[in-house]
């Protein structure tokens, strides 16, 4: 096989009948980064697409726990943020993004909305209420956890009503929807109408989903869990919203918090999956949110001990416990698995997403970026030392030098990315549903994924145009050609304020004999480096970080990948699924710049680097006898 020496890699494995032939021709790089006009789109042709990153999963003073944890923010002021204005953390500091975001989405919390800020004004019905004078006193970090666990508690009880205020409810919503309106600025910013349905099981197993809407107008009132648990209830809902006008999609988020539960091969009330099942939850939950501050969904380590990069910012715990939470059923890979063992055997898919990053913010802004971090949670934790990244003044009576808390497993925030057409509403939504959608642990690298039978060479003028027409995009299924192996086109891009690209792999799950395996390939390796054919790994780039100023080799790593690949262990009577995942050269933790600014040593029980990366929603392949 030959193999250009090319700054943007070009690589084909295997040799499979009718395989496009690999070419020496020099790559042309593209600029997919703007967007050609909507509006002259020749009859039949494909607009190129751009890249637009987002956040869809953001808490204002609405949110209850919010509230609690000292923000104050409205969602106006949330949207202002986005859009690269300053914002005053709970802590006193300003936030303010590097680059501007291209769409967000306040997602406050449906159930309690606005009722604790509701407790703080003189006249509102909740004023009077027993937990009213806790929520107006509160002073510092003590008084803040013990009212969020008071009103955990509170929910869980059997006066959880006494809490519903619709006069409250209503008025938080009308403003959530309102700012939306008033921000969303066609072309240049997009502001989406959306919530948080928060369930979960009474042992913290998560099962919270955010939903978004896709016009400007919402039913009066979002569903909670205060009106069911289930989810599937939540979906039911969604369907009769949908047939009123109001078209929406939900999205899991923290299933790595689930224990087990977010990806259970039986429904809410124990039975098993069905065909009605699939066809509801893909209706209205076509996508996952697989990674977030409260850690990463994608797999885990004892789900694939064959993954060396599986071990990426897993939080074990659940969410808002100390609980362990069980990684099977848990992780999106392995649903991805089991929904085409469902599809193999039973000839439906329940767990067919694409994917999305969001951040879980609860200080009405986007997290920040490792470099610069500040915190999730208010004014819990707001101060390094909160963090468990920083040393305790004194010692804890057992000896830790360190605060106990999972906030150290936290990660610093992630992003949706989305092909479309242009920064509206319209288009953006149009992406979410057919899982044109990538996920990002938080920088803005750009990746596009094909699969086909007739793909361009790599070196074509109308490379993107060509790939439409010769294939299927991320989020797409692709059907088999009696005789024939599909092609797979990468293109990823560096963001240009991050590190270089170290390697770009696709992730392969199929099925034999009714039961799934996944296999990971290098495809595309940085500085002219090869694929070893036996095992599939780029080698090592060196690529190094300086814990003592965090700074980053600058000689190693690429801008730019693109790629040609054939699956060299393709076999057409299999269902399959095949997915990216672009990494970049390691750089500092977040927890790791938090020691290196307070000028002490990393905490050594920390992972002191961090290897950002991106994942693509993922392309199915039904077999021929489909």
């Amino acid at each position: 096989m030959r193999l250009p020496t090319l700054a943007v890699v070009l690589l084909l494995l295997g040799g499979c009948q009718d395989a496009p032939e690999p070419t020496n021709s020099p790559t042309k790089v593209h600029d997919f980064s703007t967007p050609a006009s909507a509006t002259n789109i020749p009859a039949g042709g494909q607009t190129e697409k751009r890249a637009l990153f987002g956040d869809l999963h953001v808490h204002t003073m609405y949110s209850f726990d919010a509230f609690v944890m000292g923000t104050l923010a409205a969602p106006d002021a949330a949207y202002e943020f986005a859009k690269g204005g300053v914002l005053t953390h709970p802590g006193g500091f300003d936030m303010q993004l590097e680059v501007p975001l291209d769409f967000y989405a306040v997602t406050d919390h449906a159930f309690y909305l606005g009722a604790l800020r509701s407790m703080t004004v003189k006249g509102n019905a909740l004023y009077e209420h027993e937990l009213a004078e806790d929520v107006r006193n509160l002073s510092d970090e003590k008084s803040r956890g013990a009212a969020f666990a008071t009103m955990l508690a509170f929910l869980r009880s059997e006066r959880r009503a006494e809490l519903i205020d619709p006069a409250s409810s209503t008025s938080a919503w009308d403003d959530i929807k309102a700012a939306a309106n008033r921000h969303n600025d066609p072309g240049k910013f997009t502001a989406f109408l959306g919530y948080e349905y928060t369930s979960s099981g009474d042992a913290f197993e998560n099962l919270h989903r955010n939903v978004i809407f896709k016009g400007d107008t919402a039913p009066d009132l979002p569903f909670s869990r205060l009106d069911s648990a289930n989810p599937e209830d939540l979906w039911r809902w969604m369907d009769e919203q949908r047939s009123a006008g109001y078209e929406s999609l939900a999205m899991p988020h923290n299933s790595n918090g689930s224990n087990g539960w977010m990806f259970s091969l039986t429904d809410f009330e124990g039975k098993p999956l069905d065909s009605h099942y699939a066809d509801l939850r893909m209706r209205n939950e076509r996508l996952v949110e697989n990674s977030q501050i409260k850690g990463t969904s994608d797999t885990h380590p004892a789900l694939s001990p064959n993954d060396e990069w599986a071990d990426f910012e897993i939080m074990k715990v659940r969410i808002a416990s100390n609980l362990p939470s069980q990684p099977q059923g848990s992780y999106v890979r392995e649903a991805l698995r089991n929904g085409i063992e469902f599809q193999a055997t039973k000839g439906f898919n329940p767990f067919k997403f694409g994917v999305i990053g969001s951040s879980d913010t609860h200080n009405a802004s986007y997290a920040g970026a490792e470099d610069n971090y500040w915190s999730k949670t208010g004014r819990l934790d707001d101060e390094p030392v909160e963090r468990g990244s920083v040393p305790l003044a004194q010692p804890t009576e057992d000896g830790s030098t360190y605060l106990k808390t999972y906030r150290s497993q936290w990660s610093a925030g992630s992003l949706a990315g989305v092909w479309a057409e242009e920064n509206t509403r319209t288009a953006i939504y149009d992406a979410l549903h057919r899982k044109e959608t990538f996920s990002t642990s938080g920088t803005r690298i750009q990746v596009r994924f094909f699969a086909g039978y007739d793909l361009p060479a790599l070196d074509a003028d109308n490379l993107i145009d060509s790939a439409y027409a010769g294939g299927v995009a991320m989020g797409g299924e692709l059907v088999a050609e009696a005789g024939q192996s599909p092609s797979f086109l990468v293109w990823a891009l560096q963001d240009p304020n991050k590190a270089a690209l170290q390697r770009v792999q696709i992730i392969k799950a199929s099925v034999s004999d009714g039961n799934s395996s996944e296999k990971i390939f290098d495809v595309a390796c940085s500085d002219d480096a090869k694929v070893d054919p036996k095992t599939h790994r780029c080698p090592d780039n060196g690529a190094s970080v300086n814990l003592a100023d965090c700074s980053v080799s600058t000689d190693v790593g690429d801008p730019e990948m693109l790629v040609r690949w054939v699956d060299p262990e393709f076999d057409e009577s299999e269902h399959a699924l095949y997915y990216v995942r672009a990494l970049e050269n390691p750089v500092c933790r977040w927890s790791t710049w938090d020691a290196l600014r307070s000028g002490v040593e990393p905490n050594p029980a920390l992972s002191k680097t961090i290897q950002e990366r991106a994942w693509t929603s993922p392309i199915w392949f039904s077999p021929v006898s489909e």
